[in-house]
């Protein structure tokens, strides 16, 4: 109906692109985007590495496989129509082991079912054609992988929803969400607002402002903060492109690598740490509450009971630069800690289920006139505008 006012909760780069896919589909509808920040894109898109993703990693069928794939499309044409960044650097996923290699394999199978474009597998000697310093003893070579700016896309998207008529309404934190006969209530501390369907993209509130909406309560939330060293301006020369290592199945982490910037600086990692809270970008950060809904959720202990070891890795890493460095020598060596000074961090909104199981998939869904996304991780900035049009499409069906 083109009368009708629809919200958004979250202004990261899938709240806003989903805004404004309604509000372009939509033409007419009253389209309201809520951020309790004071700006867009302060969160997981304003941590985000900029990595465009090909499609490498996804299981064949997925809604990650199939997002990322389209989503890239319509990536690319959107930096291109508004001269935003868009370097298409391409990237290495290197076997440093003989026992990687196998993994290797069934990831270029996976690759391929997925349609990425122009891979290959390479060998030693064609490493260092791309990269003259990195190590490994084969690879796959992705040349479509891309470096971007999200959030100057997400600042774009929130231009196009205000164009069409929209709002963003900054400081806006939502303390309510009430079903009504005649729509449902969007309360902050000081305001209501009224709304005929409401999208709830919160990104590492996702839980809690579900909760608000009355929706089931699992998957919950971990935040997991993903730090980084960044390489001495006089050492970037030794990475051309994104160098990864062969991923473990078992985790949804992608373990550390380097990763070029638009800005032209060089980042090295993440690892990947328990946060002790849902915005704890700095291990000072400690949040009582966040701290204890972990300790009271069943998944968080059968979570740490599976994967205890890999977990006093991470944090040997975190607080040794020495241990944190030796695993990315392994993929650029003889590089340590004297050629890099560290560099920021970000948190992952992690979802699991009660069962101990990191959520791998996008998980959204819909009740009634209440549409919400649980689960969107990594390569959800890659895919926001395809995400924007599968959850646009559930949103806007017959209520």
């Amino acid at each position: 109906m083109a009368d009708e006012t629809i919200g958004v909760v979250g202004a990261g780069i899938v709240g806003l692109a989903t805004a404004r896919e309604i509000a372009l589909r939509r033409p007419g509808t009253r389209v309201v985007v809520f951020e309790k920040e004071q700006e867009v894109s302060l969160h997981q898109t304003g941590h985000n590495s900029g990595v465009v993703h090909a499609g490498l990693y996804y299981t064949p069928g997925s809604l990650k496989a199939a997002l990322c794939v389209r989503g890239v499309s319509l990536l690319r044409e959107y930096c291109q129509d508004r001269t935003l960044p868009y370097q298409e650097i391409g990237k290495l996923v290197v076997a440093v082991r003989e026992d990687e290699l196998g993994r290797m394999d069934s990831l270029y199978e996976r690759a391929r079912n997925n349609h990425v474009p122009d891979l290959r597998r390479i060998s030693r000697d064609e490493i260092k054609e791309l990269e003259p310093h990195a190590g490994g003893i084969a690879a796959l070579h992705s040349p479509r992988t891309a470096i971007t700016d999200y959030p100057a896309i997400t600042r774009e998207f929130a231009r196009d929803v205000t164009d069409c008529g929209g709002e963003v309404r900054l400081g806006f934190q939502v303390t309510g969400i009430t079903e009504a006969p005649g729509g449902i209530d969007v309360t902050s501390a000081a305001d209501r607002v009224r709304v005929d369907r409401l999208i709830l993209c919160a990104g590492l509130q996702s839980d809690t402002v579900a909760g608000l909406a009355q929706d089931r309560q699992e998957p919950r939330i971990v935040p997991f903060r993903g730090e980084y060293m960044l390489l001495r301006p006089d050492r970037t020369n030794l990475v051309r492109g994104l160098i990864y290592p062969v991923p473990d199945p078992r985790y949804p982490f992608l373990g550390v690598h380097f990763t070029p910037r638009v800005d032209g600086t060089v980042e090295v990692g993440p690892n990947a740490v328990l946060a002790l809270a849902r915005e704890g970008y700095r291990r000072t950060r400690i949040s009582p509450r966040d701290l204890l809904g972990l300790a009271a959720y069943p998944g968080t202990w059968r979570m740490a009971a599976r994967h205890w070891r890999t977990g006093i890795k991470e944090y040997r890493g975190s607080f040794s630069a020495a241990a944190f460095m030796k695993d990315a020598g392994h993929y650029v060596p003889g590089v340590g800690v004297r050629d890099v000074v560290s560099g920021g961090a970000g948190v992952r909104a992690q979802a699991l289920d009660r069962d101990g199981t990191l959520v791998d998939d996008f998980r959204i869904h819909r009740v009634g006139r209440i549409t919400a996304v649980r689960n969107a991780p990594s390569p959800a900035a890659t895919a926001s505008m395809a995400i924007a049009e599968h959850i646009a499409d559930a949103a806007l069906g017959d209520a």
